[in-house]
């Protein structure tokens, strides 16, 4: 089921993190989500990409004419972030304006499952958890009963399969 920030197997999302601290993340200023118009993402091997740009970062699914997430580079990104107090720029000493994105960073790639951040919203389609559940993992192991029957425990159908990751330098 889509959940308010997307979420199921007929969507994606791409979502760049940033902050002086992990509870200083202002991701929803750079996340999207696509949803397919039918079918699901795991009918078929599918293209995402991601062009990491001087002043534009933006991801597409199957064809760069298909935009998901698209950030124009027009401050930085401390600024873009609107951190509150105490929390002091990092990237201060940085003259670019992309940072902290300036550096090598690494690439993940997942499938999202749970989380108690609000991705999935309380009581829809039997979640057996709550987002203030501060036991969230024991909440839904111990309704396995529920779920774990829906799971596929032969096929490959419940992995994430990767043909190819391609990184070029532009």
């Amino acid at each position: 089921y889509p959940s308010a920030y997307g979420g199921g197997p007929e969507s994606f999302g791409t979502t760049l993190h940033f902050g002086p601290a992990y509870n200083a993340d202002p991701w929803e200023k750079a996340h999207a989500v696509y949803s397919l118009p039918s079918g699901t993402f795991n009918d078929d091997f599918h293209t995402f990409g991601f062009v990491w740009a001087a002043d534009r970062m933006y991801s597409y699914v199957d064809s760069e004419a298909n935009i998901v997430m698209d950030l124009p580079i027009t401050k930085d990104f401390w600024s873009l972030g609107n951190f509150p107090q105490p929390y002091q720029n990092p990237w201060a000493s940085s003259p670019n304006i992309n940072a902290p994105f300036d550096k090598q960073y690494y690439l993940i790639l997942n499938v999202a499952v749970g989380g108690t951040a609000g991705y999935f919203a309380d009581g829809v389609a039997g979640k057996p958890w709550t987002n203030s559940d501060g036991h969230a993992v024991n909440s839904f192991y111990n309704a396995k009963s529920q779920w774990y029957s829906t799971w596929d425990q032969k096929g490959e159908g419940s992995a994430l399969q990767v043909d190819s990751v391609k990184v070029w330098a532009l």
